[in-house]
C-alpha cells in the first residue's frame, strides 16, 4: 500500500490574499493565524492584503508563508488526511517540522520570525539574489557559477532546473552567461542569496538560537533539504545548516518515493512543488491545498481512491 507525504511551500510562492479563505472557513487554519497574530501582530494583514513588495521582504515572507503552509496542513488534517511523512522546501521545512511536532506551534512561529530576521540581516550585509536556471544540466550551472567569485548552485530542484545564488553585482552578467550557454535565467522573488555562503553568519546565529529551544523528535519522518534523508539525532545542526547549504529537493522526492510515498500533497501558497514533483516522477499522484475547497477536494479524492 502506498503512502502520503505533505510537502510545504517555500519562499517565492507568496502572494497577497494567501490563506484568507482558509482562515475564514477552517477553524483549524484560523487557530494557526490567531496564534501568529498574537505573537507577531499584523501577520494576517500582510497575508491577506499586503503588497507584493512588502511580502517579498524576507522578514515578512517567511512568517507569512509559514503560517499559510501550516494552516493548509492543519485544515487538511482536520478533514481526515494524515500524512506518513513530510518535507518542506527551504522555509517550508520549518513548517514541516512544526507540523510533525518537533516544535510547538508558538515555538515554530517564534523560530521562523528569528530565522527570517537573521537571513534578512545577512542579505542586507551581502547584497545578493537568486535565479532559476532552466534547460541546462547541473554540470553546466556549476561551471557557470565557477566563473564568478560569488555565485553558487544552491537548489537542485529537478532535471533541467537548478537555482543559483549570485551577488547583486554579478547577477546581470551571470544571467547573460546562462543565455549564451543555451539556458534561461529567471530571477526569483526573494531578497537574498539563500542556501549559500552569503548566509554563513545567519546559520551560526540560528544554531545558537536553537540551543535555547526545545526541539523534540518528529512524530513522523521529516526529510531534510540538507541530505535528503529524514531528520536524525542532530536536528538543530541540520536545521541551522539548511540556511547556508544547498537544497537537494529532487533527491528528497526520489528518496520519499523509494520509501513508499506515492501521493504528494503540496500545502501552502501556489503549486511550485507540484510542478517540480511532476518533472521528477510521472508515477506519483500530486495534489495541492491552498484554500478550503482544495482541502475538501483532496480529502474526497483520497477517500475515493486511497493509497
Amino acid at each position: 500500500m502506498g503512502k502520503i507525504a505533505f510537502v510545504f511551500s517555500g519562499q517565492g510562492a507568496q502572494y497577497s490574499g494567501m490563506g484568507k479563505d482558509l482562515c475564514e472557513n477552517s477553524p483549524a487554519a484560523k487557530e494557526v493565524f490567531d496564534r501568529a497574530d498574537a505573537l507577531r501582530p499584523g501577520t494576517c494583514v500582510q497575508c491577506f492584503g499586503g503588497t507584493q513588495e512588502e511580502l517579498n521582504r524576507t522578514i515578512n515572507t517567511q512568517p507569512c508563508v509559514f503560517c499559510v503552509d501550516l494552516a493548509a496542513a492543519q485544515c487538511l488534517k482536520a478533514e481526515g488526511v494524515i500524512p506518513d511523512a513530510v518535507a518542506g522546501f527551504s522555509l517550508g521545512e520549518v513548517a514541516a517540522l512544526t507540523f510533525a511536532g518537533a516544535f510547538g506551534p508558538d515555538e515554530g512561529i517564534r523560530l521562523v520570525c528569528r530565522r527570517a530576521a537573521l537571513m534578512q540581516a545577512a542579505a542586507e550585509k551581502h547584497p545578493s539574489g537568486m535565479a532559476a536556471v532552466l534547460k541546462l544540466p547541473v554540470e553546466t550551472v556549476r561551471e557557470l557559477c565557477g566563473r564568478y567569485e560569488n555565485a553558487y548552485p544552491v537548489n537542485y530542484n529537478c532535471k533541467g532546473q537548478t537555482v543559483a545564488a549570485v551577488s547583486k553585482s554579478a547577477m546581470d552578467a551571470f544571467c547573460r552567461d546562462v543565455q549564451k550557454a543555451g539556458g534561461r535565467a529567471v530571477p526569483l522573488a526573494v531578497s537574498g542569496g539563500f542556501h549559500s555562503p552569503f548566509m554563513d553568519e545567519a546559520a551560526k546565529k540560528l544554531l545558537l538560537e536553537l540551543e535555547t529551544v526545545g526541539m523534540k523528535a518528529p512524530s513522523l519522518p521529516v526529510y531534510s533539504n540538507v541530505d535528503a534523508k529524514p531528520y536524525g539525532e542532530n536536528g538543530k545542526v541540520t536545521l541551522s545548516e539548511q540556511i547556508n547549504h544547498p537544497v537537494y529537493w529532487q533527491k528528497s522526492v526520489e528518496n520519499m518515493i523509494a520509501d513508499g510515498i506515492d501521493t504528494f500533497v503540496e500545502t501552502g501558497p501556489g503549486k511550485t512543488l507540484c510542478g517540480l514533483i511532476k518533472k521528477i516522477s510521472s508515477q506519483v499522484r500530486i495534489l495541492n491545498v491552498e484554500n478550503f475547497a482544495d482541502a475538501r477536494a483532496a480529502a474526497e479524492e483520497l477517500r475515493r481512491n486511497p493509497c
